[in-house]
């Protein structure tokens, strides 16, 4: 979690909050997806984190992929800007953020896959139409929309 958020936490306790995330959905040459499952609520996801102060989404985006699974982005597209009810999210501390997440898709990159050990348990890249269960809340709009766009 970024500075800035434990900051604002420290004065609004669990309230919610709005915050802006910028997210890496990762495909291989195959077209499979790479997902973490998550040490905080053991659900899987793409890669993404809270955007700091000042710091541009791309940067963001790039930092997260990079601190998550020692991947290097080479090109990120945008894919979409997902916010609104169905972004809402409570952290299993109970934490409460109303997301906005800025997801890029990044099928050119480089690096070995190493998992970040504070924050996820597993890392694997999965065919589409083999996605492990459970997604984690946040993830499901982008990825459904993600799943739609393939074709099976």
């Amino acid at each position: 979690m970024s500075d800035y958020i434990l900051d604002l936490r420290k004065i609004v306790g669990h309230r919610p909050l709005l915050q802006v995330g910028a997210s890496v959905i990762v495909e291989n040459h195959r077209g499979d997806i790479l997902l973490e499952k998550r040490a905080d609520n053991h659900c899987w996801g793409y890669v993404g984190g809270s955007v700091e102060l000042y710091e541009a989404v791309e940067d963001t985006a790039r930092r997260e992929l990079y601190e998550e699974t020692g991947l290097i982005a080479r090109e990120l597209t945008l894919f979409g800007v997902f916010s609104g009810e169905g972004m809402q999210y409570v952290y299993p501390n109970g934490d409460e953020v109303s997301n906005v997440d800025i997801v890029f898709l990044c099928r050119e990159y480089e690096g070995t896959l190493r998992k970040q050990e504070s924050e996820v348990e597993q890392l694997a890249f999965f065919p589409a139409d083999s996605l492990p269960q459970p997604i984690s809340l946040p993830n499901r709009i982008p990825l459904a929309r993600w799943l739609a766009q393939k074709k099976f």
